[in-house]
């Protein structure tokens, strides 16, 4: 056997007996397996996810796997696997048009919706959800070609229709025209959920369902490019439906997913 340089070709004779060591020992350190601690670091690797996570939901998703690990540990194995989280687009555009209705801006708000734009080769696909505050789940969305109120009425329908809303829970978005309209108004009184909005201007009190939607861009959208509309609407269905809801870990709530979540609540509401 020979060791190569860039320069020099050496044979393992000629090393080991200029650096003072037998060749049966150094094949012996050849054929020794990894030590415990590299075969856990490699083992640490194979798990780490595909470069949406940041160090810390990757270190709360190895501990939900019964795999404990330093922040420390995990930042670096992910510097070797040159995996980066993903990071937020500047925002272009928003879709509020404002209106001076009188609606209060509640407190301890329940159920949050906005709606936001995804760009596809026939135009723009609009997405409109309803957020559930406690345990941070996507119960209703709707999409479409347009952003108008039918959009949002669906949006709402079909979270009464996944969730049980309780009467007078408390429905929070911003003040576009859409929201503040008198059809939707009428939706919301059906449904027994009392209206609230944030301030003018102030993208603060809608947050949560801009985290959301900042999440959707950053680890699914921003990845792909959507030919048609259907296929965007196929595409967020399966992100929302099969990984944020059920399986994404959320900081808001202990790095667990929404749907965990909702289940504890149910358990501990059939127990009491």
């Amino acid at each position: 056997m020979r060791l190569d340089t860039a320069e020099y070709v050496w044979s393992v004779e000629f090393m080991c007996t200029r650096l003072g060591v037998s060749k049966s020992g150094y094949y012996d350190w050849r054929r020794r397996p990894d030590s415990a601690t590299a075969q856990r670091r490699e083992g640490l690797k194979q798990l780490m996810s595909d470069g949406t996570y940041g160090y810390r939901r990757v270190r709360a998703q190895l501990a939900r796997w019964g795999h404990v690990a330093g922040p420390e540990l995990v930042r670096r194995l992910m510097r070797e696997l040159g995996l980066l989280p993903c990071q937020p687009r500047p925002k272009r555009f928003g879709l509020t048009r404002s209106t001076l209705r009188a609606v209060p801006d509640l407190v301890g708000n329940k159920l949050v919706s906005d709606i936001t734009y995804i760009k596809t080769g026939e135009g723009w696909l609009y997405l409109a959800t309803v957020i559930d505050c406690c345990t941070k789940e996507v119960i209703g969305y709707a999409m479409d070609d347009h952003y108008q109120t039918p959009i949002i009425s669906r949006a709402i329908h079909n979270a009464a229709r996944n969730r049980k809303l309780a009467d007078g829970a408390i429905f929070h978005s911003d003040r576009g025209s859409n929201y503040m309209s008198d059809e939707f108004g009428k939706t919301l009184n059906r449904l027994a959920l009392r209206r609230s909005a944030g301030r003018t201007g102030i993208c603060f009190d809608n947050a949560m369902a801009e985290s959301f939607f900042a999440a959707l861009k950053n680890e699914r959208v921003s990845r792909v490019t959507y030919q048609t509309r259907e296929a965007a609407r196929t595409d967020i269905t399966r992100y929302i439906e099969f990984w944020y809801n059920r399986k994404r870990l959320h900081s808001a709530i202990d790095y667990r997913p929404p749907q965990e979540v909702h289940a504890e609540h149910m358990q501990l509401r059939t127990a009491a």
